[in-house]
């Protein structure tokens, strides 16, 4: 299976702080981006072995569930951190552009777009966000087969720490339904049920599809970008930022996530704790 990966990275740090890309200390941000790559290789790529005491040998491990992958990480006017990246020159391609920052995730569309017909999984990524699931890819393939390419289940993005009120939170909950609704009619197909190794699984509609990512097989990524908006750059869905990663999915397809009972069946790690550590501050935390 051929897998490409886009990542928009963009680091400014004169820029306003609000987010972590204009912070004034770039470690973070160069560590969350090293992460993010690093792990794409190591969960998906060939380089996998397992040591042979016996033969003192190194000898393939996980072939099946390994893939060809390209990561493209798409940036905008110089601002970034790639030349201070410690990762092999092959783990991924520069495309530098000159757009605004928060629209570089339209970048990113354009080149999957451009790529049509190359690869079996088209993929979106922000650069913060880190894949710890060996089997991601084989639960989306399950997940579409059972449900349709017409049903796309996006990952639950959470954060984790040690020192916090939680260890783990899941940070995109649903918004409130008049934030989507022009967008989504989430009364259609609502919930979608399975049973993986003996296990029930609930999926549902979800009032918040943005999770900063997509993974689209080749079949929904032709029919995205067939449609008449695809690519028209429309931020109306919360902001730039959110509008470029989410609202061509979500006018696209009926967009699932893992029920909070089972959040945990599809997941992507957000680098860092700025939403787990609003838990006990400006968000209370239930008694139950």
């Amino acid at each position: 299976m051929r897998i490409l990966i886009t990542i928009a990275h963009f680091f400014n740090p004169n820029g306003n702080g609000k987010h972590a890309s204009q912070r004034k200390d770039p470690r973070p941000r160069l560590l969350a981006l090293t992460k993010s790559i690093s792990a794409l290789h190591q969960l998906f790529g060939k380089s996998q072995s397992i040591i042979d005491i016996k033969q003192r040998l190194a000898l393939p491990a996980n072939q099946p569930q390994s893939y060809d992958l390209d990561v493209v990480i798409c940036t905008t006017q110089g601002h970034h951190l790639l030349n201070q990246l410690s990762l092999p020159s092959h783990f991924y391609q520069h495309h530098p552009t000159g757009v605004e920052p928060m629209l570089l995730g339209f970048e990113c569309q354009a080149i999957l777009r451009d790529s049509l017909g190359k690869y079996d999984y088209y993929c979106f990524l922000e650069d913060d966000l880190i894949l710890n699931d060996p089997w991601f890819f084989i639960k989306l393939n399950w997940f579409t087969q059972q449900a349709g390419n017409l049903s796309l289940l996006q990952p639950n993005r959470y954060e984790v720490a040690t020192n916090n009120l939680a260890c783990k939170a899941y940070i995109d909950g649903e918004l409130a339904p008049k934030i989507t609704a022009n967008f989504q009619n989430i009364k259609k197909k609502p919930q979608l049920q399975g049973i993986i190794m003996g296990i029930p699984i609930t999926f549902r509609r979800t009032l918040n599809p943005h999770a900063g990512c997509y993974f689209l097989n080749a079949h929904q990524i032709e029919y995205w970008a067939n449609k008449p908006y695809f690519l028209d750059r429309d931020t109306s869905f919360v902001s730039p930022l959110e509008s470029a990663a989410t609202l061509g999915i979500m006018k696209t397809f009926r967009v699932y996530k893992s029920a909070p009972e089972q959040a945990n069946f599809l997941e992507i790690q957000h680098f860092g704790t700025a939403f787990l550590s609003l838990i006990g501050q400006e968000i209370g935390l239930s008694a139950s």
